[in-house]
């Protein structure tokens, strides 16, 4: 079009004033021009290598079947590049890694296998107390001892404490410490599957994976419920609890001893328990839900035995 004549003036359009027209820019337009006029494969960029990719590939067949004649078998392109070199091939390692992935000459590899989900899709939150716990630690520094292990359990649906603990060593045994609290609480004293139905919700932690801590569970009814693999939302309840206990007392205290720190943890737990407001609850206190929760749980049983609710 640019290159056609004006009959009136006997002048050639020319591209200005066709883009004009067109309601499109000359940038434009030059930009499709070099697209359409562009080759389909890019040239190599750099100097000509001295043996071609076919060459390469030939001596690269040659490698594998003399290695496979030594009953050498699934050799890679380190190796293949190495021996490309003994016999004077000046090649670079990534070429021979790109030609064999390319002509599907790489050794061969274990398939992956099908796995389940990796991340946290869905609620941890249950429709009662007692029916999912969740459980971790944390850290602290006390002038005296050093760092200690601070061990938490937080019912998911309450979000109230059930147990929290203190040690110097964090090991198994002091893990379990939290749990021990919530049983003997909510539950009555440790036994043999008193706890039925519960689950507990842990990390990977050598601690909480470790054969004691499963075995001590397990003798009290409790399921085990690992997190998956970095995805600490599968155990968000007991995340976000440390995260407050962080900002409302271990970073705003400090402590000589972990004696000290583990009765400033149990007081933090009364305080908590009593009076802090959760939004999922209506703003209402963990001690406030649990209280409403058994007065309805009563309910419904009397209802269920045809007595009267009030003298429950």
């Amino acid at each position: 079009m640019s290159r056609a004549c004006s009959i009136s003036v006997r002048r050639l359009y020319g591209k200005a004033r066709v883009c004009r027209m067109w309601g499109i820019p000359r940038s434009t337009h030059y930009a499709r021009l070099q697209a359409v006029q562009r080759p389909a494969e890019p040239k190599r960029r750099g100097r000509k290598p001295v043996v071609s990719d076919e060459a390469v590939v030939l001596e690269i067949r040659a490698v594998l079947a003399q290695a496979e004649a030594f009953g050498i078998r699934g050799e890679g392109y380190r190796k293949v590049w190495a021996r490309l070199r003994h016999k004077g091939i000046p090649i670079s390692k990534e070429r021979v890694r790109r030609l064999m992935r390319l002509h599907g000459l790489q050794s061969p590899h274990r398939a992956q296998r099908v796995r389940g989900p990796r991340v946290h899709d869905g609620s941890i939150i249950p429709e009662a107390p007692n029916r999912i716990w969740g459980t971790d630690a944390t850290q602290v520094f006390t002038r005296q001892e050093g760092t200690a292990t601070v061990f938490v359990a937080v019912d998911h649906f309450v979000g109230d404490v059930v147990g929290i603990h203190a040690a110097r060593r964090a090991t198994r045994f002091e893990a379990l410490e939290p749990v021990y609290q919530g049983v003997r609480e909510h539950f009555g004293p440790l036994a043999e599957g008193i706890a039925e139905g519960l689950i507990l919700r842990h990390d990977h932690g050598s601690q909480y994976m470790s054969r004691h801590f499963q075995e001590e569970i397990a003798f009290l009814g409790i399921e085990s419920s690992p997190s998956f693999v970095k995805a600490p939302e599968g155990n968000g309840v007991a995340e976000r609890f440390i995260r407050t206990l962080k900002e409302q007392l271990l970073w705003a205290h400090t402590y000589n001893t972990v004696e000290e720190l583990r009765q400033a943890l149990l007081e933090f737990k009364e305080r908590f328990n009593k009076h802090w407001l959760l939004q999922r609850h209506d703003y209402a206190t963990p001690a406030e839900v649990r209280a409403a929760y058994g007065s309805i749980a009563d309910a419904a049983l009397c209802a269920n035995e045809g007595e009267a609710p009030t003298p429950c």
